[in-house]
């Protein structure tokens, strides 16, 4: 995505342990190999989405994944998204407590329409943390995590600074990569979790929330927002959060020049600076 960022005042010093008092980190391409949620996480939650919706069929958890997809696909109908009619569930296919079994194929093709696309939807993230659960309960998952988010949440907490994750994946799936971890279970170096029912990650209102939530509005300044997203950084950067640009392998190529954040290459940096 080209981000206009000709109206953002350009700040590229690496921020100091003294300048924040909260961490707010985005996982892909910043904590975590974007190879793993591309390579691993998303191959597996397609290959095992009509297992899993077949295993756990009519069970409330279930039940409400898919009438939160049925409700989603209502609304890309109406606003004539390219295919969504080709996809489309509708309320006339569930009951309110119970799901017809023959909708499950249907569901499935929805399911691979939006992740085709790369969607972010909340329905679509909520039935892949589940998913994704599944994988990592019965060992047949692990949550990658960079050998310097590690040392960095550790450096963090130990300054007393409180550490939080913003992902477009749903809470329970943060919650999930980093308990079950090549690092082991870190979720202790980690105060809490945003996903995109707080908001659109590119949208400024999301981080003006977030402040809200933390308790910062009135020095968003104090919150530290590491992200590989320059459409990200640009609307933490209005929220008035202070903002960091990550380059991990793999990760999109920055421009050249002209990026007005300062940009590492890994989390310790940051935990680091005195």
């Amino acid at each position: 995505m080209d981000v206009d960022t000709s109206s953002i005042i350009s700040n590229t010093k690496i921020p100091k342990l003294g300048d924040y008092n909260c961490v707010l980190l985005d996982i892909e391409g910043c904590t975590t190999s974007i190879q793993f949620v591309m390579d691993t996480l998303f191959p597996y939650a397609a290959k095992k989405v009509k297992q899993y919706l077949t295993s756990t069929w009519n069970t409330p958890e279930t039940i409400q994944d898919v009438q939160a997809l049925i409700q989603q696909s209502i609304q890309d109908v109406q606003q004539h998204m390219d295919g969504a009619k080709d996809v489309a569930l509708t309320n006339e296919k569930h009951l309110p407590t119970t799901l017809l079994p023959n909708i499950i194929d249907e569901i499935c093709a929805n399911i691979a329409w939006q992740m085709a696309a790369n969607r972010k939807t909340t329905s679509l993230k909520q039935l892949q943390g589940h998913i994704w659960r599944y994988g990592y309960q019965n060992h047949e998952l692990q949550g990658h995590i960079f050998d310097d988010t590690y040392t960095a949440l550790q450096d963090w907490v130990k300054h007393g600074k409180h550490c939080y994750i913003y992902s477009s994946g749903s809470r329970e799936a943060q919650r999930l990569l980093f308990q079950y971890s090549i690092k082991g279970d870190l979720r202790s170096y980690l105060s809490g979790y945003f996903d995109t029912k707080v908001g659109p990650k590119i949208e400024a209102n999301s981080y003006r929330d977030i402040a809200l939530s933390l308790g910062l509005d009135s020095t968003p300044s104090k919150i530290l927002f590491a992200t590989d997203s320059l459409a990200e950084a640009k609307a933490a950067t209005e929220a008035g959060m202070t903002v960091v640009v990550t380059d991990r392998p793999g990760n999109t190529p920055l421009p050249a020049t002209g990026v007005p954040f300062p940009v590492v290459t890994g989390l310790s940096t940051l935990s680091s600076a005195k």
